[in-house]
Parts: structure tokens; sequence; C-alpha cells
């Protein structure tokens, strides 16, 4: 038992040393779904994952290697959602928007919709919603009790896109509820604080050719993120599951706008069981991006350099040693 107990010591040390310090390498941290935000104005990389207890940490850089934090810049109330029992905060997501600053978070619930199929997972109420900040620490305000997007829809993974001034969430309607997840479009108000018209879908899981249906006879979409080509084209990343476990792969609109027509690229961005990703530009103007990897149980931020070649996006090398 004693030494049971003091291998699992050893193991735990390093994430137990991490933890008392201020500052750490991506590399010590155990984290999933992460965002990083490039703050021009104070030269700093803002990073934000989820935490326990309905939480949101934020983590902060100048140079994307080493790593202060984190701080807790969220926590979700008990009662939050009225007549809800809220089960945590996934795959938050940090942007600015015409100086102010916007949290796109999911909320995960236990209380469980009417619409129960026999030898299926729950059906719950979860969705994504928006919050506001002055600053990129917060404090943030929702600017309702309820989720941003329809609360019959079961939706996570919301992110910002805006074109020619039109703000717009991009978000996946769950898998569980609908069987084929597919990643969809809805307009918002100009502050962001509800929707302003209803959703439009763009393309459903199976569309990629890379990605197959899993045992419970469905399609994964998670993790929409974008990138305006030097082509015109826009580029979408967005996970499901290949042959190698969670993969990244690219849709791309070649009429440069949101409601596309989107093609799937055969062949994925990422397919070595990593996830989630992000795409963000670092303050030389270098393309990068972030993903968690592996999927399960020892999960790590990755961050990669990434080429926009005209045609899709390619990863040249993997950033900071890793």
């Amino acid at each position: 038992m004693f030494a049971l107990f003091h291998r699992s010591l050893l193991f735990l040390l390093p994430f137990l040393l991490a933890a008392m310090t201020d500052a750490a390498q991506l590399s010590e941290i155990r984290m999933r779904d992460a965002c990083i935000l490039p703050d021009p104005e104070t030269q700093t990389y803002y990073l934000v994952a989820s935490a326990w207890r309905g939480g949101v940490r934020q983590y902060t850089s100048r140079d994307l290697k080493d790593w202060e934090g984190p701080e807790i810049i969220w926590q979700t109330p008990e009662e939050f959602w009225p007549g809800c029992e809220m089960a945590g905060v996934w795959a938050p997501e940090l942007h600015r928007y015409r100086d102010k600053y916007y949290l796109f978070l999911t909320f995960n619930t236990r209380t469980e919709l009417c619409e129960q199929w026999r030898n299926w997972r729950p059906r719950v109420r979860r969705g994504s919603q928006v919050l506001v900040a002055d600053s990129p620490s917060g404090p943030f305000q929702p600017f309702a009790r309820k989720p941003t997007l329809p609360e019959d829809m079961m939706t996570l993974d919301g992110t910002l896109w805006v074109e020619e001034g039109q703000p717009w969430m991009v978000y996946c309607h769950e898998w569980v509820q609908i069987t084929n997840g597919t990643i969809e479009m809805v307009p918002l108000k100009e502050d962001l604080s509800a929707v302003s018209g209803d959703p439009v879908l763009l393309f459903r899981g199976n569309q990629a050719p890379w990605n197959l249906q899993q045992p419970e006879g469905c399609w994964v979409t998670d993790g929409p993120s974008f990138h305006t080509s030097k082509s015109g084209r826009l580029f979408m990343i967005w996970s499901g599951f290949g042959v190698g476990g969670y993969t990244v792969g690219v849709a791309v609109s070649d009429s440069g706008r949101l409601a596309g027509p989107w093609r799937q690229n055969a062949e994925p961005l990422y397919s070595d069981d990593g996830g989630h990703g992000f795409i963000f530009k670092r303050f030389d103007g270098q393309l990068m991006l972030t993903l968690h990897s592996p999927n399960q149980d020892a999960e790590r931020i990755r961050l990669f350099e990434i080429e926009d070649t005209g045609e899709t996006l390619r990863i040249v090398r993997p950033f900071g040693g890793d």
C-alpha cells in the first residue's frame, strides 16, 4: 500500500508543484478545450480553460512559453439557470469585440429534457451563452440567466465570427440530441446580448470523409474556429473522430463567406488523438493552432505554427519545444 502511495505521489508531484507556483509551462498543466486571445494593447496572451466546480481559469503569458496563473475569472452560481442543476462549464472562449471582452461558455446541467430515448445518453439542458466585461480578466456579467442560443437545443462550443459588421455565433448542435451532429450559425445583436434571427445549418458531421461514425451510431462535431485565407477563402477547423482518435479537420468556404457552401477536406489537419482546436495569430503575425492531446486522462495543450497555403491549412512545426 505504501509503495502504491509513493508512486502516486511521485506522479502527482510535478502537477502539485506547478499548482503552488505562479509560473508554469503548458506541458505542466492539465487542461482541454482551451482558447488563446492575443491582446495587442497589453502585448499579453490570455489563455482560458474550464476549472473545477463550474469555473473558468485564466493564464497569461508574454511569449507563449512561460505562463502565470491560474486566476479564476468566472464561477457559476449554483442556481444560475432557474430550475436547472448546474454541472460545469465546457470549452470557454475569450473574444475582444468593440472594446469589450466576451466569454463564450457552454453550460452543462443535470436537468433532463423531456425527449429521452431508451438506451441512449441522457438529453439534458446544455447550451452556449455569452458573458461580457470591460477587462479580459473580468468581472464578467451574463446578459441573462439562460442560454444565448435556443433553450430547446443542446448546443456547445459557441464561437464568435464577424462578417461585414454583423456578429455571428457559430456553434455545434449536439449529437446526443440529433445523432448526426451539425455546425450551425445564428446572427447576434450588435452588443452580443441575444440572437437576432434563426439558426442556419452549415454542414453535418457525416459530410467529412475522415469523421467516422461512432459506436453509438453518431457523428460528432466539436470546436469550430476560423481563419480568412490570403486566397479569399474562409477556413474552418472543427473536430470529430477519425482512425487515430480525436481529430481536427478543415472545411473550406470558397466564397469566403460564412454561409458557404462548405466543402470538407479529405485529409485532416491533425489526427493523433487531439482536437478542439483554436486558431490565433502571434504578435509577430505567425498563424498558430492550439489543441489538446491526448483526448482522455492526460490532456495537455499543444501549440503549433501553421501555414495558410491558400488552398488549405497545414501544420508546420510544434511550438515551444513540444
